[in-house]
């Protein structure tokens, strides 16, 4: 039986230099008994997974809201993508494979329902601003049960910090967790140049002709690309990064899809923005003025949190489908 020492030695033996071990983990904020046949990184991957606030993740927009048809990405394809190439990146560069997966995993918990256009709305009516990178920390800190015994998940420092920063200006400590970060961007631009074909918001002509030359001209090349890079740069090395060369193209793309596809008139209408936010704004504002009707885990956390604060829990953590019917409920 392999048990858990076992599997941290052979990180040691196994993983590069520049690896982060399970066995020199900080720790959890509640000590606890570790398992004795999961390391810690693997026992935070399984809580995430286990957790209902991943479950909601199947039901969340990634871009586009309602589609016709079967194969668009939601918000838990997305991350089941980023957990994927996380992966193979961390294979192949030597690092810990386990935390790379716990981080994907858990990287978008408290995206908001409506995708991107939800976020924004939510950043504009609450006092305090909304980051879903920020939010999806406090899920596995405050929000999501972990036993009777504590509140949250208690996951280790090192997934809590790239959870907190797979967006943003301030970089993960850990070299996995920078794997993570880049390879949120490749999973994201790629399926939604995929998805936006599909719609035909766009057509393969109409992408950027150097970015496709350094990158490729499909999907499946593309992400070829940018993994083998990230590996090549990864490996051995104190920071996990793409190339030059490739981060230029990547971003130039990035632009592109926000410029044609992420605020594209059809893609804004096929969305209906205006019900968004309606939805969202009426909700919210029910919520923090009638902090009664909230569910009974937020409701036995009034007082030690604002009823704003528990608004905006509620509502960011609602799935699209849910959000419309409990709108329609409700008014």
């Amino acid at each position: 039986m392999i048990i858990r020492e076992d599997l941290e030695q052979r990180e040691f033996a196994v993983l590069s230099a520049c690896a982060t071990k399970a066995a020199e983990s900080r720790g959890r904020v509640l000590p606890e008994e570790q398992c004795s046949i999961r390391t810690d990184f693997q026992r935070d991957r399984d809580r995430i997974i286990h957790s209902k606030a991943f479950r909601r993740l199947m039901h969340k927009t990634q871009v586009f809201i309602s589609p016709e048809g079967d194969h668009f990405r939601t918000r838990l394809t997305h991350t089941i993508e980023v957990s994927q190439i996380a992966r193979t990146i961390a294979r192949g560069a030597g690092l810990n494979e386990d935390l790379a997966e716990a981080i994907a995993m858990g990287h978008d918990l408290g995206h908001t329902p409506f995708g991107h256009s939800g976020e924004a709305v939510l950043n504009e009516i609450y006092s305090g601003g909304f980051h879903h990178n920020e939010q999806s920390l406090r899920v596995v800190d405050v929000l999501e049960s972990g036993s009777s015994s504590r509140r949250g998940m208690n996951l280790t420092y090192e997934v809590r910090d790239g959870i907190l920063c797979h967006t943003g200006k301030v970089l993960p400590v850990t070299p996995e967790g920078q794997v993570v970060r880049v390879s949120d961007r490749i999973a994201y631009i790629n399926h939604d140049i995929d998805d936006a074909l599909r719609s035909g918001i766009i057509t393969t002509d109409d992408l950027p002709k150097e970015c496709i030359r350094v990158l490729g001209d499909t999907h499946k090349k593309r992400i070829d690309t940018l993994v083998r890079d990230m590996i090549e740069n990864s490996f051995e090395k104190p920071q996990a990064k793409l190339s030059e060369e490739k981060t230029q193209a990547m971003n130039e793309l990035r632009s592109y899809m926000f410029q044609n596809v992420y605020l594209n008139q059809n893609v804004k209408k096929a969305e209906d923005l205006s019900k968004v936010r309606t939805i969202i704004t009426v909700l919210f504002t029910y919520f923090s003025e009638h902090p009664d009707q909230l569910p009974a885990e937020l409701a036995a956390m009034r007082g030690e949190f604002p009823d704003e604060e528990l608004a905006k829990d509620h509502v960011a953590g609602m799935t699209d489908r849910y959000a419309v019917s409990l709108y329609e409920k409700l008014f």
